[in-house]
């Protein structure tokens, strides 16, 4: 498949899509955590996002149909660390259709390249450490395991 993949910010007309893309992450990462609630969870307001001037929200596109997303919004830093804000990627998903093209990596570097033009110096996300094929994908476009949140029942 050589179809030319479109990177764009997200509009209203696509929340529909995006809001079915929301779901299959929560479906995906459900095993990964058995502390999210069971019955329909919405991770993100994603009408709201996709308004938000301080958000980045991009899809993309092959032969107008939505196959992928993701977004970079501002976070305060902790207090002792080296930078008061930070860029945090999130809602990172790729159709599994199309996955193995590059998709993900287009979407981190539109959103890596938006980061910078804000003036981030610091980039994070979080994926949950059973999750290897994020972590590959992640760590594929020069992302570093950081830290392992842990918790008890």
């Amino acid at each position: 498949m050589s179809k030319k993949i479109g990177i764009r910010q997200a509009t209203k007309e696509d929340l529909p899509t995006l809001l079915q893309f929301e779901q299959e992450i929560v479906k995906v990462e459900r095993p990964f955590d058995i502390t999210i609630k069971e019955g329909h969870v919405s991770y993100y307001d994603l009408a709201q996002m996709v308004q938000d001037p301080e958000a980045h929200v991009v899809v993309a596109e092959i032969d107008g149909k939505l196959v992928a997303s993701g977004y970079a919004i501002p976070k305060k830093a902790r207090h002792y660390l080296d930078h008061e804000w930070y860029a945090y990627l999130g809602f990172m998903y790729t159709d599994p259709e199309y996955r193995g093209l590059g998709i993900n990596a287009k979407i981190v570097d539109e959103l890596k390249q938006w980061s910078i033009q804000k003036g981030f110096k610091e980039i994070r996300l979080t994926v949950y450490s059973d999750n290897l094929p994020a972590i590959r994908a992640y760590e594929k476009v020069g992302f570093k395991k950081h830290i392992i949140e842990m918790r008890l029942e």
